[in-house]
């Protein structure tokens, strides 16, 4: 009898759930939604759109080399290269076509130079410490890349059985993809493995990354990282694409609210509903790439200041020391006053401007103040209420001992302003010529028409 109820014992024992199995069952035991390391390099990384056909007036990858230690000295981690493979001549636009009507995956745009000299421009930027990510056109091919003869059942067709561009937009030089088709996600994936391994590249701008089906960049990620830890930016603006994918995406909603607030067709609301969002439904590990410019903006929409005017200068900081990775589109340090030509030669004219100094000492308090990193290494964006809150931006972002106050008038009119709640309180030094300042809930502080003060703690 006793040997019975010892067997029953030890079976009872050995089939029921452990405390780690049921704990780890337990639905309501909250999971972490964002499963992919950021490479550590990025923490505190600032990011360099790099238009070679521009850059230079050679518009060569060797001419380009040559600028790095200037971009260096300005203070950017990881440079943006747009797309450097052969541009497809089936219905191309204009002389030299669209960079993202691609003929060749595994192929260098003689335009720009050799495998060779782009090897050569990563392992320089490597040698200084900044990394490197290429353009990747996932969504589409040129109409004459081999592919698709090769494959033709890669593609997708229109109503009358022909392949077709992206749908509704006027992208008539190329041809859509169809991802339900294995073979071209092996192809794809292993194009991008190609260039980590064979050039050293760290990582992908991912074109139109919304139009190509998230389980593709999810298990290219990974098959990337793999390799090299790798950095991923998501042309799309979308909180999913964070999970497994990306590591950053484009803050298009932040961009569009200053493009509205310097109209005078919206007021400091149109960033509070960015940043509420933000907050509330993104997860904390996502970069959110803000910018003032990039090579669509400056094609199609206008320059900065055709775009800003007056609010630039606040526009331009807030990118920095507000929540989000920033963006410096190449000629923005120049001021470039002009749209360059997409299909066409246009180099950017270089020369001395007040923005080189603003964006090298952004980029150097950013770097010096923990509060302002990247996410997940930064603080998040605490609210300080103002008494003109549809006229001024006010917030604080904290963490441990390094504190960052910062003020925007997004007005065109003077604002003195007292403080109502927030962790505004504190002994700080002005950004803009070092200078100490006190604030407490008696204080009043005047912001100049489209004026900013950053202040922090040391």
């Amino acid at each position: 009898m006793l040997k019975l109820i010892a067997l029953a014992l030890l079976t009872s024992m050995m089939s029921a759930p452990t405390y780690a199995a049921t704990k780890a069952a337990d639905p309501y035991t909250p999971k972490p939604y964002v499963t992919l390391k950021h490479p550590a390099w990025s923490k505190d990384a600032v990011l360099y759109q790099l238009n070679i056909r521009q850059f230079t007036r050679e518009g060569t990858f060797k001419a380009a080399e040559a600028q790095l230690p200037r971009l260096k000295e300005l203070g950017v981690g990881i440079i943006w290269l747009m797309p450097i493979n052969p541009i497809g001549e089936e219905n191309r636009k204009g002389t030299l076509g669209s960079p993202y009507s691609v003929k060749n995956y595994y192929g260098v745009n003689p335009e720009f130079g050799t495998l060779a000299e782009l090897k050569s421009f990563v392992a320089a930027a490597h040698k200084l410490g900044m990394h490197v990510i290429l353009d990747w056109v996932a969504n589409h091919t040129a109409w004459d890349n081999p592919m698709h003869k090769l494959h033709p059942d890669w593609y997708e067709h229109d109503w009358k059985g022909a392949n077709r561009p992206t749908p509704w937009w006027d992208w008539s030089d190329i041809i859509d993809l169809d991802y339900s088709k294995p073979g071209l996600r092996r192809y794809m994936t292993d194009a991008m493995k190609y260039w980590v391994r064979v050039a050293d590249i760290d990582g992908f701008r991912c074109d139109v990354a919304g139009y190509v089906p998230l389980d593709f960049w999810e298990n290219a990620r990974a098959e990337l990282d793999r390799i090299k830890p790798v950095f991923m930016l998501a042309e799309f603006d979308q909180r999913d694409v964070h999970r497994k994918a990306f590591d950053a995406s484009y803050a298009w909603k932040w961009n569009n609210a200053m493009a509205d607030i310097a109209a005078g067709k919206a007021d400091v609301g149109a960033l509070f509903g960015y940043y509420s969002e933000t907050e509330s439904a993104w997860p904390a590990e996502a970069m959110r790439m803000t910018y003032t410019e990039n090579h669509d903006q400056n094609a199609w929409e206008g320059t900065e200041f055709e775009r800003f005017g007056k609010a630039l200068p606040n526009a331009i900081v807030l990118s920095f020391v507000g929540e989000g990775i920033p963006l410096i589109y190449n000629g923005q340090e120049a001021g470039n006053p002009k749209r360059l030509k997409f299909f066409e030669r246009d180099p950017i004219e270089w020369r001395d401007h007040p923005n080189n100094d603003l964006f090298k000492r952004l980029i150097a308090f950013r770097k010096a103040h923990p509060a302002l990193w990247n996410a997940p290494w930064g603080a998040a964006m605490t609210p300080v209420v103002n008494t003109a809150p549809s006229k001024v931006l006010s917030f604080v972002r904290a963490k441990n001992r390094d504190k960052v106050f910062a003020l925007f008038n997004l007005s065109g009119d003077t604002q003195t302003i007292g403080f109502t709640d927030g962790p505004s309180d504190g002994h700080y030094v002005d950004f803009a010529d070092g200078s100490a300042l006190t604030i407490t809930r008696s204080t009043s502080v005047t912001l100049a028409p489209w004026s900013y003060r950053i202040l922090s703690s040391k």
